[in-house]
């Protein structure tokens, strides 16, 4: 059996909490708050934001317990293995992988974005074309290429650097978002009667709340970089689940003061009708002007630098499990010599989404809609799995390494993350519902289980032909205490004397 590749054990606490917030609060709280006022209103927004985060919450138990149980790299894909075998495993990574790279790659056009807006005689030179009503210029396609490559760079440089400077990156947004929040508060012009009506005319308040808590999904993802980065822990796992509660908490709080921070500045409903580039930048700009959007625009860095950081750590380190487990080239399963950092990944990462510019901010967001749908997917194989592991009494147990799972509190919640994954991905995939993916967004979807497919059969015979010991050696490592032992991957947790 081959060497098995790990990671270096250099992540502090407070590091993991900055990657999982850091990740979860990224360009959208500063770009997105009128759209999202416009779809729901500015209480329907924080409300769907606030039980978004809570539902995320009673997801994370599960997350806790199996980072706990599985400190290794992978998360999503490696709990799929273990309690589902190793084509499920594919299914989960695959979708997982997406989510991902379309999160890196918006997150570095959401840099030219603000370019645009602030700096638009330096970014908007050298137009090219349009793609779905966007106006796509050579100043922004560099300008996110830049970001991309210097923090491919970062990461390649080792964890340590990558973890510290993302725990300055949260520190500096939280700073930033509060100042912002109460300067606008304060302005003469400011007033809480703006935010009124508190949800979108027209629709009931339930469909509006609904409609922000479709996007949960989305709009928390990060907080499930916290499993991917677990091989990585200096300190014992069991403290992934306070940090990862920590993390959401922050997350919402930020979310929600973004649209405080935007409501009271100016009529929502008037800048929804606007229907300006930036609609936050544009209100921030009337009330303080060149100062205030200096401001907002170094709070949406960090947001931007946040999110950039925290993915391309945890893209990498996906495609390092799955890369370990030769579930895709083995090459992606090696190390730097020098840095012990999954470079093929990282530079992986940045092949992929260096190209994204070049499809203009719509075409990202098709993606972006749709990868929501993964992250969903991946949501419910962790809630699942812990389900399936957790006992509600001791009547259950069939041997005595069970007991310590008899949790009926613990098996609940994975429960409600089931039911609240499943209803995540009906409020996206069922017509006329309030989260409902539209026909480009479905497209793209459409063309990434294709690929998908295509690569699974490619690969397919050599992929089954892995010994099972194998399998379990190069994705769970020295963590094979129980493993799924059927021969055709099913759920039949064994203990391993």
């Amino acid at each position: 059996m081959e060497q098995r590749e790990q990671l270096v054990k250099s992540l502090k606490p407070h590091w993991v909490w900055a990657i999982a917030f850091g990740s979860a609060v990224g360009w959208g709280a500063f770009v997105l708050p009128v759209d999202w006022m416009g779809m729901a209103g500015p209480l329907g927004v924080i409300i769907g934001f606030l039980i978004g985060a809570v539902l995320m919450i009673i997801i994370g138990v599960s997350y806790g317990f199996l980072i706990e149980r599985l400190p290794v790299s992978g998360g999503e894909f490696a709990f799929a293995y273990y309690g589902l075998g190793r084509y499920h495993a594919f299914l989960c990574g695959w979708f997982l992988t997406l989510g991902y790279l379309s999160i890196v790659a918006l997150n570095a056009s959401a840099i030219a974005l603000l370019g645009k807006f602030v700096l638009p005689s330096i970014v908007e030179f050298g137009f090219m074309y349009d793609i779905a009503g966007w106006h796509v210029y050579a100043g922004e396609v560099i300008i996110a290429g830049i970001a991309l490559v210097i923090f491919a760079f970062l990461n390649m440089r080792g964890a340590s650097l990558s973890g510290f400077t993302q725990f300055v990156f949260c520190i500096s947004l939280i700073v930033g978002v509060i100042l912002l929040t109460i300067a606008m508060i304060l302005h003469p012009s400011s007033s809480f009667s703006n935010l009124q009506p508190l949800f979108k005319p027209g629709i009931g308040s339930i469909s509006a709340i609904l409609a922000i808590v479709a996007i949960a999904p989305w709009a928390y993802v990060g907080f499930d970089n916290i499993p991917q980065a677990a091989e990585e822990f200096d300190f014992p796992p069991k403290k992934s689940f306070k940090i990862i509660v920590l993390a959401l908490l922050c997350a919402g709080f930020t979310y929600s003061l973004t649209i405080i921070a935007t409501g009271v500045g100016q009529s929502w409903t008037g800048a929804v009708a606007a229907g300006s580039v930036w609609g936050t930048g544009a209100i921030v700009e009337n009330a303080y002007g060149a100062v205030g959007v200096i401001l907002l625009s170094f709070a949406l860095l960090m947001g931007i630098f946040t999110g950039l950081n925290g993915f391309y750590m945890s893209t990498s380190r996906l495609l390092f499990a799955m890369g370990r487990a030769k579930v895709i080239p083995s090459a992606f399963g090696k190390l730097h010599p020098k840095h012990k950092t999954p470079h093929v990944g990282i530079l992986f990462t940045l092949a992929v989404t260096i190209f994204a510019p070049f499809f203009g901010r719509e075409a990202l967001l098709w993606i972006v809609d749709m990868s929501a749908l993964g992250v969903t997917i991946a949501y419910f194989y962790a809630c699942f799995i812990a389900y399936n592991l957790f006992k509600w009494s001791n009547q259950e147990v069939k041997r005595e390494s069970e007991k310590s799972m008899v949790s009926p509190g613990r098996k609940f919640c994975s429960l409600l993350g089931v039911i609240s994954s499943i209803c995540f991905f009906l409020l996206l995939v069922v017509p006329g519902s309030p989260g409902f993916l539209g026909k480009p967004s479905w497209i793209a979807l459409f063309v990434w289980i294709a690929i998908g497919a295509i690569f699974f059969l490619i690969r397919y015979k050599g992929f089954r032909a892995i010994p099972k010991n194998e399998m379990d050696y190069l994705i769970l490592g020295d963590y094979v205490d129980k493993i799924t032992t059927s021969d055709t991957d099913v759920k039949n947790i064994e203990e391993i004397n």
